[in-house]
């Protein structure tokens, strides 16, 4: 018989997280890939862990995500509230020490939309004299 799965949903930008924890040896597959080899980048890595290691259970649970949108820093964002969602739906415990180390908080900064008559949201095209 499989063994319990928790859920969690993390966001971050326009990326989208469904994240499944259930307990394991510490393997970390996002979208069918090993984490390593989806992010690439090591402080990306580290982020994705942080709820993980903040509560000391690196190693003890498996992890499963399925991404989508956004870009590969947006996503390790919303991958890494998604554990945290999954840790809590675990162990109601975890809330408070999550809570404080800023893991349940989503972070609701998205790209400011373009103006007309602006080059971008705020830059103003280059200004000439004559």
């Amino acid at each position: 018989m499989a063994s319990e799965v928790y859920y969690g949903t993390g966001r971050r930008k326009s990326a989208v997280a469904r994240v499944w924890l259930q307990p394991g040896e510490g393997k970390i597959e996002i979208n069918g890939r090993d984490l390593k080899e989806y992010l690439g980048r090591p402080v990306l890595e580290i982020l994705v862990r942080s709820p993980l290691a903040a509560l000391e259970l690196d190693g003890r649970y498996d992890v499963k995500a399925r991404v989508r949108g956004g870009g590969i820093s947006g996503q390790a964002g919303a991958v890494r509230l998604g554990i945290a969602r999954a840790l809590v739906e675990y162990d109601s415990e975890f809330r408070r020490p999550l809570r404080k180390g800023g893991f349940l908080t989503r972070d609701a900064r998205v790209k400011e939309r373009k103006k007309y008559g602006r080059k971008k949201a705020r830059r103003g095209f280059q200004f000439v004299k004559r």
